[in-house]
């Protein structure tokens, strides 16, 4: 079972989250290819190994929770720098 640290509730189960992953910086709209529009919303990198994600805790305190996830072992520890 995969467990997600949450700084206001604690160790929770990962079904009460919504994982929102990285972030991805949006394109600006006036300046944008029809070709950049689509490397945006389809191409993300899969990295293997430490990535920071974002997790919404829908059935908890309904807040978003900043964690460092290894993608290898499925790992997870606090983002550095998360609110506690």
């Amino acid at each position: 079972m995969i467990q997600i640290p949450c700084p206001w509730c604690g160790p929770r189960n990962v079904t009460e989250f919504h994982h929102y992953g990285p972030s991805a910086t949006r394109p600006s709209v006036a300046d944008t290819t029809v070709e950049g529009w689509h490397r945006y919303l389809y191409f993300r990198a899969n990295p293997l190994g430490p990535v920071e994600e974002s997790w919404y805790h829908a059935a908890g305190c309904r807040r978003f929770v900043a964690v460092v996830r290894d993608t290898h072992s499925n790992q997870i520890t606090p983002a550095e720098g998360a609110e506690r």
